[in-house]
């Protein structure tokens, strides 16, 4: 994992954004910020097993399913299986350690 900052490549609204093996902060203090890195951590692991390019599109089409179920932004990027699996444990430091393959498929079920 390569961790650096730069403010101009995160949207507005966001502080992190994962592209293996890349982990793109906006603020620097956010380097020592646990849960953050924790939640990208869990991207990046999601994209190693997805391959990468597969991981993108998957992410892609979830959200433009659920911007056109809910038509709003937030509520689809919250509700997409990858973000419900990275928010649901990123407090728990622990939780890649104990992680099995395409836990995010438990993620896919009706919200």
């Amino acid at each position: 994992m390569f961790l650096f900052v730069n403010k101009y490549l995160i949207p507005k609204g966001f502080r992190g954004l994962t592209l293996y093996p890349f982990v793109i902060l906006k603020y620097k203090e956010d380097k020592s910020n646990a849960v953050l890195i924790n939640h990208e951590r869990i991207h990046l692991q999601q994209q190693i097993e997805m391959l990468l390019f597969p991981f993108f599109i998957w992410y892609g089409t979830e959200y433009l399913f659920l911007l056109l179920k809910y038509n709003n932004k937030n509520h689809a990027y919250r509700s997409i299986s990858f973000e419900r699996e990275a928010y649901s444990n990123e407090t728990d430091l622990e939780y890649l350690k104990k992680r099995k393959l395409f836990s995010f498929l438990r993620y896919l079920r009706k919200s």
